[in-house]
């Protein structure tokens, strides 16, 4: 059955990638291990104007290569350890350089690179829930962008789980641990 607005789901059920799939309601979600997580309203402009500026540098940089760089809305699906479809994100931006993970879905599996820029309202949700999920899930860089104090922690999977490195405040260099070549400024990354 087609769903066309959010109060005909129960938010207490657990759903898979094939229920979110009958979804036809405006809303934003995310299904995260098989529950429904609403998105903030569209993101602010301020919001947008980081995605597009870190999206200006990075795409330069994986263009040419069998990397492939895509910025929201764009479904990740990230299967559980049985391969069920339980969780469906959506990151602010994210590089798969295997391609066989990306489809007419979106990807399926874990990209190489995801960067969340925080908004008030989320902070908690990526701080806290994705940050478990792109770990578990294999995620080998995460990016976590904070506006309001002007830095990015960059966290990098080693043996399974997330180091962190020293937060790239604002005007300093940042520089990926998964692909040491991309290497930019922050400086006017905040600025408008």
């Amino acid at each position: 059955m087609e769903i066309t607005n959010i109060n005909q789901l129960d938010l207490n059920k657990t759903y898979t990638f094939a229920d979110y799939l009958m979804w036809r309601f405006k809303e934003r979600v995310e299904l995260i291990k098989g529950k429904i997580l609403r998105m903030s309203p569209a993101p602010a402009p301020n919001h947008q104007r980081i995605s597009q500026k870190i999206n200006q540098k990075l795409y330069p940089f994986f263009e040419n290569t069998p990397c492939e760089l895509f910025y929201a809305p764009f479904d990740v699906r990230l299967p559980n350890k049985s391969g069920e479809i339980l969780t469906v994100v959506q990151p602010d931006l994210c590089v798969i350089c295997d391609r066989t993970k990306i489809d007419d879905k979106g990807c399926l599996g874990a990209p190489d690179l995801v960067i969340e820029i925080l908004s008030p309202g989320n902070s908690k949700k990526e701080m806290n829930l994705k940050f478990s999920l792109y770990e578990e899930s294999g995620v080998s860089e995460y990016w976590v962008v904070d506006s309001s104090e002007k830095f990015i922690l960059i966290y990098s999977l080693e043996n399974g789980e997330y180091i962190s490195r020293k937060p790239v405040a604002d005007g300093e260099i940042l520089q990926s641990i998964k692909f040491p070549d991309l290497k930019f400024s922050t400086e006017n990354l905040y600025e408008f």
